[in-house]
């Protein structure tokens, strides 16, 4: 069987990889002398990096703190309730310096940077923020206490006094999901060099893959003309977090990973024989198998990778989870009550590659 991988653009694809991975990064710390002792511990220690491309520096605020012509990828300041948080911010913002401020309490940060003259954008505050359950229903007031209901998960910031294991955790993701966004052109240098950044970029490589590949499946085409398209970008997404997480494949275990991908034509020979007796499953059971085989994949890959498994054992993992997942995800769509589901996935993959989506 002819896999619908080309070999070379993948060993390019993870060139590509490893030389934006390998790019010098440099991070400036600073630290207000009222911010709780345990969170600058742990800020300082997950921005302790190991890595050789990383610089960072760390100093106490002290003032106009900023260096004229400083050109860090990222600053960082961990803040309680002291003044010139926002100045510094400011500063930072100005140089065009992604500025994130770390602290237990944002309102009183918020607050105190406002009331000085420089407020400080909600996104760049970062707390840990613990999320309750189960969810509750509250009515959407814009609709004059009509439907629809939405849920709402309800949340409670933590303060110094609350800061625990479970916190810091909450943290962390908080954390690297801010710099995953806020350095996005350097994004995967700075996983390589602080871990807490790995899984939430690791995570949004795999949802934004998986929903690629639903549109694809969606989308009325050629039969038979997305497989090469879904499986070159399960394969870009495996290279991805592989890199992520420091273990980029060489040209052996790339050749693994397009048979694993590969095998994906069976199952979608499966997904096809089931839409010839279900009227409406064709883009359903499609855009379903593009989708869950995808993120399962993705998902098993991080999975391996966060309980410190190496290269050698990762194509298995990806194929016993794709495998699962896909003969899973052609019985949910071909059925009435799945129909829901997949047209939610659907509606989003719609947004993505235009109206012919959804036809």
């Amino acid at each position: 069987m002819k896999l619908p991988v080309d070999i070379p653009e993948l060993l390019k694809i993870t060139t590509d990889l490893k030389e934006v991975a390998s790019t010098p990064i440099t991070v400036s710390i600073y630290i207000d002398d009222a911010a709780s002792g345990e969170l600058v511990g742990h800020v300082r220690s997950a921005l302790a990096s190991s890595g050789a491309n990383a610089k960072v520096t760390i100093q106490y605020l002290t003032g106009d703190d900023v260096r004229e012509g400083q050109a860090d990828d990222m600053a960082c300041i961990i803040a309680g309730d002291g003044k010139g948080i926002g100045k510094v911010a400011y500063l930072l913002r100005s140089a065009r310096i992604p500025c994130m401020v770390v602290t237990t309490d944002t309102e009183a940060v918020a607050k105190q940077a406002e009331e000085e003259g420089f407020p400080i954008p909600e996104a760049d505050i970062i707390a840990p923020v613990k999320v309750y359950s189960p969810t509750v229903l509250k009515i959407d007031q814009k609709l004059g206490g009509r439907l629809p209901f939405v849920n709402v998960a309800p949340t409670v910031e933590m303060k110094d006094e609350d800061l625990d294991a479970e916190a810091f955790k909450i943290l962390d993701t908080r954390m690297g999901q801010w710099i995953g966004v806020a350095c996005e052109d350097k994004k995967l240098a700075f996983a390589l060099a602080f871990p807490f950044v790995r899984k939430p970029l690791a995570m949004d490589c795999v949802s934004a893959s998986s929903i690629q590949n639903a549109a694809v499946g969606f989308v009325p085409i050629i039969q038979g003309a997305d497989m090469p398209i879904m499986t070159l970008n399960q394969a870009k997404m495996v290279l991805q977090i592989a890199t992520i997480y420091g273990e980029p494949l060489d040209k052996d275990r790339i050749k693994e990973l397009a048979a694993v991908v590969g095998g994906a034509f069976l199952f979608r020979n499966v997904a096809r024989s089931i839409a010839k007796f279900v009227p409406f499953a064709g883009w359903a059971v499609s855009g379903a198998i593009g989708y869950a085989g995808t993120e399962a994949m993705g998902r098993a890959a991080i999975e391996y990778f966060e309980a410190g498994g190496d290269i050698v054992g990762l194509a298995q993992v990806i194929q016993t989870a794709r495998d699962e997942a896909t003969k899973g995800a052609a019985k949910v769509a071909s059925s009435e009550a799945g129909s829901k589901i997949i047209a939610a996935v659907k509606d989003k993959a719609a947004s993505l590659v235009g109206p012919s989506a959804s036809a």
